[in-house]
């Protein structure tokens, strides 16, 4: 079935069309009744429901899946489907796809399962059959090892079918998790989605929103009101910049849904179909062995002057081309997608432009989710450190910064693909350790001449260690600047690490992007089983 009709729609219509004649005289007969049911089925309910769609700033379901797929390879699957509940009215309505497409196709060539809520029927609520057609596509999905998409636009569980709406959202979490880590979920939202509809997006890897029309939340502003006083709008509540900066919930937002649907296409062709795959390669023009003399005057040698780590990304990967993951939440972290020599990598990175890198309670957890990702689906990583340890602070203790920062730690000592970790500069205490450090399992441990790894810096740890001496001499600041360099030259100088084999080698940094391309070919079939278990019991 076509995904698009451009004939002129001249009739509303929220139930079925009008039965045909009861006996057709023959299989021509039956075919062109069946075509003039598809043709209706395809243009939806009516023109006033789709204008006002478009009223809004909104695509319809199929207009949306045009934009997903590659043009004419969209297959869609039980067009024909209808509710059974009565009461309430819902007996004389009875539309056919009861709100929501489902069906597959191909994205740059690859299967690609998908659903989408159709807002012009019942406002895109889920009921009994609307989940099932839902149940039914995820199954195929997983079996097929095909990423799933859910193009959101619905406004909750069907009120007038109660119990059976609230089940068919637990056969859809249920199916979310079984598939984690097996075939790629992404859920891009178009619309309200509130209540327990938003545990479904939760549950999938990624999050797409587009701003001004897409809102999540458990409780809409109305009831936020009643409960607590507080005045606010559905956007501040729980629109897309709220997700992409504050709660981290949407890992993406766009200005609009062309934008939104090119982006997701991306994102899938640097996505592996299931987890006994590998990520698809490109052939790429920009040649392995390129040296990155840029890095030399990039990254500044003190330790105590900033830059931009994204810099440093583009450098080293392909073309300079990378995708960043929340690219607005947890800033002081970049955790992006990019391709080395054609090859997807995951990429983790200490941000010194934002709280100087420190890691922190958000940031452990962004880190830890791209780590666990990445892993799930066959990407190696590649982990760039420069960090002065994690943030201190009261807040930061009494909101479980121990806990938070234990996720991330836990993400990296669990991961078996491919890990190499570099240190640009600085990597104290135990924010070195968490950063995919050599004691915690990482592959290949490369340094800049630049790196400084120790426990603290110099100042602080002179100050500890030689606190008496220093409160005893009669030039505390001359003795207390002779310990620091004294501490300085003993401990802190870029070749101690690789002395005692906890860094591999010191590099050159004009010869990063070659020494990770070649360590990464090497690394490509490394084969770490886990201990036999059902699962861990990972930092919550």
């Amino acid at each position: 079935m076509s995904i698009t009709d451009d004939r002129p729609r001249t009739s509303g219509q929220t139930a079925a069309p009008a039965p045909a004649p009861a006996a057709p005289a023959d299989a021509r007969s039956r075919a062109a009744e069946l075509e003039l049911i598809r043709r209706d089925v395809e243009r939806g309910p009516s023109d006033r429901a789709t204008e006002a769609q478009h009223a809004k700033g909104k695509l319809t379901a199929r207009e949306r899946l045009a934009l997903l797929f590659d043009e004419g390879t969209f297959t869609e699957v039980e067009p024909l489907r209808r509710h059974r509940a009565t009461g309430f009215g819902l007996e004389a309505k009875k539309p056919y796809t009861d709100g929501v497409v489902i069906g597959w196709g191909q994205v740059d060539g690859r299967p690609v399962f998908a659903y989408a809520h159709d807002f012009r029927i019942f406002g895109g609520a889920l009921g009994e059959a609307h989940a099932q057609k839902i149940h039914k596509i995820m199954d195929m999905a997983e079996a097929a090892g095909a990423p799933v998409v859910g193009l959101c636009d619905g406004a909750g569980a069907r009120i007038q079918e109660g119990v059976t709406a609230l089940a068919g959202y637990g056969g859809i979490f249920q199916r979310n998790v079984r598939n984690s880590g097996v075939i790629p979920q992404i859920s891009v939202m178009l619309g309200p989605c509130a209540g327990g509809a938003a545990y479904s997006p939760a549950l999938t890897d990624f999050v797409f929103m587009v701003r001004g029309t897409s809102q999540m939340f458990i409780t809409g502003p109305d009831v936020v009101q009643a409960v607590t006083g507080e005045q606010i709008s559905q956007d501040a509540l729980g629109g897309a910049d709220v997700h992409a900066e504050t709660t981290g919930v949407a890992t993406f937002a766009y200005d609009d849904e062309e934008t939104c649907f090119a982006e997701v296409r991306f994102l899938l062709s640097l996505l592996p179909s299931n987890n006994r795959e590998l990520a698809p390669a490109v052939a790429t023009d920009d040649p392995a062995d390129r040296r990155n003399d840029a890095l030399l005057d990039l990254v500044p040698a003190d330790g105590n002057r900033s830059y931009d780590v994204k810099k440093v990304i583009e450098e080293v990967v392909d073309n300079g081309d990378f995708f960043e993951i929340h690219e607005r939440w947890a800033p002081n972290l970049v955790c992006a997608l990019a391709r080395l020599d054609g090859k997807v990598v995951g990429i983790v990175a200490n941000q010194p432009s934002s709280l100087a890198g420190v890691l922190d309670i958000e940031s452990s957890e962004k880190g830890a989710r791209f780590v666990q990702m990445c892993d799930a689906f066959n990407i190696p990583l590649v982990t760039l450190v420069d960090v002065p340890g994690f943030l201190p602070g009261v807040s930061q203790e009494h909101g479980g910064v121990i806990r938070h920062g234990a996720k991330l730690l836990y993400a990296y000592c669990n991961a078996t693909v491919p890990r190499i970790q570099l240190i640009l500069r600085k990597a104290y205490g135990g924010a070195y350790i968490v950063m995919d450090s050599r004691s915690i399992g990482t592959d290949l441990s490369l340094a800049w001449p630049t790196n400084e790894i120790a426990v603290m810096g110099a100042e602080g740890a002179a100050n500890v260690v030689f606190r008496r001496e220093i409160a005893a001499s009669d030039d505390p600041e001359a003795t207390r600047a002779a310990r620091i360099e004294e501490y300085r030259r003993e401990l802190m100088h870029p070749y101690y690490a690789a002395e005692r084999g906890l860094v591999d080698d010191v590099i050159d940094p004009a010869e990063t992007r070659s020494r990770l391309i070649g360590a990464l070919a090497v690394l490509r079939a490394k084969h770490a089983p886990l201990p036999s278990r059902k699962h861990g019991n990972q930092p919550q």
